[in-house]
């Protein structure tokens, strides 16, 4: 089977392909156009997981592209929404080291060592999931505004810092483990 054209892939690459287009929605003001495609792209990250469950088309593409395109995706939108001034620097910058660390020691640790266990755990899911929460809730409350939007853009933010200082710091205990293996001394 060709990895390109495994339909779970193709539903990457298409919310990569999203991912300019939602940018440029924030960067105009079309908060309604900009949470319909964040929705979308959340779709096809759900759908990619499931279809290649379903047809049986999981890929070694897959798991390498698809975490990276989540991360590019979020951390891009973090940047933007910052620089919209709709979320804080602090959680942006938290968010972007976070991830932009993990990939790179992934990186050199895929390059350099026999290491390739770059699963996320439970508190990069958690991580994630409340990223989504809190971008979502944030596009959201640029042109709806019940008291509910509000709140959870208050507590998925503030979630968002919690996780993405436990995960990062889960993943750097993991990795120093990791390295510290016997099969990996030198």
């Amino acid at each position: 089977m060709n990895e390109l054209r495994a339909t779970p892939n193709l539903l990457t690459f298409l919310r990569l392909c999203i991912a300019p287009f939602l940018v440029l929605a924030v960067l105009d003001g079309h908060f309604q156009l900009a949470f319909a495609l964040f929705v979308l792209a959340g779709v096809t990250d759900a759908l990619d997981g499931l279809v290649a469950r379903l047809l049986h088309q999981r890929t070694l593409l897959g798991q390498y592209l698809d975490p990276v395109v989540d991360k590019l995706l979020l951390s891009t939108l973090f940047l933007v929404a910052h620089h919209e001034r709709l979320i804080s620097l602090r959680v942006t910058v938290l968010v972007f080291a976070r991830d932009l660390g993990i990939l790179m020691v992934a990186a050199v640790l895929y390059a350099t060592t026999s290491i390739r266990n770059f699963k996320p755990s439970i508190f990069g899911k958690l991580n994630t999931i409340a990223q989504i929460f809190a971008l979502a809730a944030v596009l959201l409350y640029q042109f709806w505004h019940p008291r509910w939007v509000h709140v959870l853009r208050g507590w998925s933010l503030s979630a968002t810092i919690v996780l993405t200082l436990l995960s990062g710091f889960h993943y750097a205990w993991r990795v120093i483990r990791q390295i510290g293996a016997p099969e990996h001394v030198a």
